[in-house]
């Protein structure tokens, strides 16, 4: 297909790598064993993240796929210690409801292996939060809306691409989901257009952090997928 042929606002799929099968399989392996390291954190140590690294891992989320490229996404980064004071207390309150009577039995069961509970420090000791916001619609220049598509599972991609980007970092995480969390509008001043989706805890693992032994745990091949041949 040449230049002339091309369908508008199409071009040559540029940088497509092919590998020979060996590789790709030690490619995939290599990626996995990256991956089973990852692990979610709840004891931060309070060191200073250098700003490029965070941007550049937002930069690479953002290379995300999304309904029709319309990236119905928001990170807002948050350091200001006075801010995620806020936050830790407008989050503590919902946390309070929730695990007072706003949350079934069956749920607290699940989460009791965790050691979970209301109180929640690590959103003012990690030295960054990401407040990931899902794009409800656009807004043209003239004011006018326009639909976005596919909002929430643009949003899951992207934030698992953020997650990933950071663990290969260097960084831990932990994604953070006080409900109702419409707060975030008003501490992160954003938009009623926008609805907060997750909090993002981002930072160094504190050196005595401990882990949940069977977080590690997860789904084996034969249970997780199913191969239609």
């Amino acid at each position: 297909m040449t230049s002339q042929t091309l369908p508008p606002a199409m071009e040559p799929l540029p940088d497509y790598r092919e590998y020979p099968v060996s590789d790709m399989c030690a490619r995939a392996e290599d990626f996995r064993a990256e991956m089973v390291r990852r692990r979610t954190v709840r004891d931060f140590d309070s060191r200073e993240v250098p700003r490029e690294v965070i941007e550049q891992c937002l930069r690479a989320a953002g290379t995300a796929p999304s309904g029709a490229n319309q990236q119905p996404w928001h990170f807002v980064v948050i350091t200001d210690p006075k801010v995620k004071s806020r936050i830790r207390e407008a989050a503590e309150v919902e946390e309070r409801n929730f695990y007072a009577g706003r949350a079934p039995q069956e749920w607290l069961d699940a989460l009791a292996p965790l050691g979970t509970d209301p109180n929640k420090p690590f959103l003012e000791e990690a030295p960054v939060l990401i407040a990931i916001f899902a794009q409800k619609y656009g807004v043209h220049p003239d004011g006018s809306h326009y639909s976005h598509y596919y909002v929430p599972e643009s949003v899951g991609i992207v934030t698992g691409f953020l997650i990933t980007a950071l663990h290969h970092a260097g960084l831990a995480t932990l994604t953070h989901t006080p409900s109702p969390m419409n707060f975030l509008n008003q501490v992160c001043e954003r938009p009623a257009s926008e609805k907060p989706s997750i909090l993002l805890v981002v930072g160094y693992p504190k050196p005595d952090c401990l882990v949940p032994v069977h977080g590690g745990i997860k789904k084996p091949l034969d249970e997780m997928s199913t191969w239609i041949e």
